[in-house]
């Protein structure tokens, strides 16, 4: 399977898939965590999130020139996981909840802070991790082998990702169970309008109810209140130390096989042999084709992220989720947290299947450019999002849901119209994001390969910085009219990219 591939491919893979496992335990709760500690609303936490999300990447950027000016990719991608470990120390320190009101900008810049630190250390390791890769593939013995190598890269990193949610949520609802009480989503909405004075009457019948659902016998709903949110964002951040863990296996796994990795001011020449360089008329053209589609790519991202933020508030607010549920013998999971493990299980069942279609294609001289399947990603995203306008008929607004205290059971939706949304969002981000990094690391000038890459995920930042537009339409326009945005955004790019196929299919020859 592995035979016409660099050996330092599965390290690489394997190390990454550590660092994504710790990272998904924390974005698959993170949104929620900010909700359940300080009470934000969806446009709040919008801003945070995609302010944190596009950080991530925008740092991506400045480790890539860090990496290219110290030619010393191997200890940048070490520092970057030893940020990263502090950061999720950081975050995982529990402070009181109800956040007291004089304390709020306290606690949460100490939660900002870990968060920039994440970001910061992301930033040294993911792209420059990419870069090292594609350099494996500069060897004319793997060039051919470029895609697919990247497809098995992409992957197996997502294995991490599959289980990281079931993670976090084991720890929290352990936590909760522990001191008494059952998980119930709707509840720290409902508490924190409690504890403001902002309760309407059918919310306060609700909180009474559920109260009693989930393990209080008291009759005291302020009581309550307290209680039941410190214990619900206490373990929340018991769950982020499992991250810490995930950090620590792959620093292993990372230190114990960088031999294999190749630095390119480790790199040797043969005495008397010529090395070429680039005429500057090559890297222009080579750098606009990139810039191309980074530009492009801003559109696909903007309406692929969502499934961290809209999607899985419409899980918590619109989706019946009786039916998610993991018995694990010591706990049950449940909740719209374990959506986040559908995208990554999708990206691991289905990378065969699509390696092998492609595969067969290429054995019949009919396999698509690299830059023609980006597009073609982009065209199969627009119909997740007409999938998800189609379901959404004639639900409430969420401000008509917020008034009525939570929508009744009898009022949500299938689980299967998310779950059928990642599915076909799985199938587009494998035709974009890893033969996206896969064209970079081809098209990159040698000595611009880390920038490259920082650019790349830049491009992402960039998006990721607006995924707070999300929820805002969210908040304010109906369910259907927000996931039609998301269908013209996705129809654009793939428009755009087809308009400049023939121009990036000959400057990546």
């Amino acid at each position: 399977m592995f035979k016409n591939h660099p050996k330092g491919l599965i390290p690489a893979a394997l190390a990454n898939m550590g660092e994504r496992f710790g990272f998904y335990t924390m974005m698959a709760i993170l949104v929620l965590f900010l909700q359940a500690k300080y009470g934000f609303s969806s446009t709040t936490t919008g801003i945070i999130y995609s302010v944190f999300y596009s950080s991530i990447y925008v740092l991506a950027f400045v480790g890539g020139i860090i990496a290219d000016r110290t030619r010393d990719f191997k200890k940048t991608i070490f520092y970057g996981l030893i940020l990263m470990t502090l950061g999720y120390l950081i975050i995982a320190i529990p402070t009181p909840t109800p956040v007291p009101a004089d304390k709020v900008a306290l606690f949460l810049g100490i939660t900002c802070f870990g968060l920039l630190v994440i970001a910061f250390g992301n930033g040294l390791f993911k792209g420059n991790l990419q870069a090292l890769v594609g350099q494996m593939y500069d060897n004319p013995k793997y060039s051919s082998m470029r895609d697919a190598g990247f497809q098995w890269f992409y992957m197996f990193i997502n294995v991490g990702a599959i289980f990281a949610p079931a993670a976090a949520v084991t720890v929290r609802n352990w936590w909760v169970t522990r001191h008494g009480f059952d998980y119930n989503a709707a509840l720290p909405d409902l508490c924190h309008s409690a504890l403001n004075g902002t309760i309407t009457t059918e919310g306060a019948a609700n909180l009474q109810i559920l109260a009693g659902e989930v393990g209080y016998q008291g009759t005291d709903m302020l009581e309550f209140a307290n209680q039941y949110l410190n214990v619900f964002t206490t373990g929340f951040h018991y769950a982020f130390v499992v991250a810490i863990f995930a950090m620590l296996i792959s620093m292993a796994i990372y230190v114990s096989n960088k031999y294999k990795f190749e630095n390119p001011s480790e790199k040797k020449v043969e005495a008397g042999a010529e090395v070429k360089e680039m005429d500057v008329k090559e890297i222009k053209q080579r750098l606009y084709a990139l810039y191309a589609v980074f530009a492009v790519v801003f559109f696909f991202w903007l309406s692929f992220h969502q499934n961290g933020l809209t999607l899985t508030l419409f899980a918590k607010d619109y989706t019946d989720l009786s039916g998610i549920n993991i018995n694990l013998g010591f706990t049950t999971l449940k909740g719209a947290k374990l959506f986040q493990s559908i995208n990554p299980f999708f990206v691991v069942f289905l990378t065969p299947v699509i390696m092998a279609v492609f595969g067969a294609l290429r054995a019949r001289g009919k396999e698509p450019s690299t830059p023609k399947k980006i597009a073609i990603g982009m065209g199969i995203a627009s119909v997740a999002f007409i999938l998800m306008t189609i379901g959404s008929a004639g639900l409430p607004s969420k401000a008509e849901v917020t008034a009525m205290g939570g929508l009744p059971e009898l009022q949500k939706v299938t689980p299967w119209l998310l779950i059928g949304t990642y599915f076909i969002l799985t199938v587009a981000e494998l035709f974009i994001s890893p033969l996206g990094i896969s064209f970079v690391s081809k098209v990159a000038p040698p000595k611009y390969q880390g920038m490259m890459q920082g650019l790349w995920l830049g491009a992402t930042g960039f998006a990721n910085l607006l995924l707070f537009v999300g929820a805002i339409f969210y908040d304010n326009i109906s369910i259907q009219g927000t996931w039609m945005v998301f269908v013209a955004a996705c129809l654009l790019s793939m428009g755009i990219m087809l308009s400049m196929l023939k121009w990036l299919e000959r400057v990546a020859k």
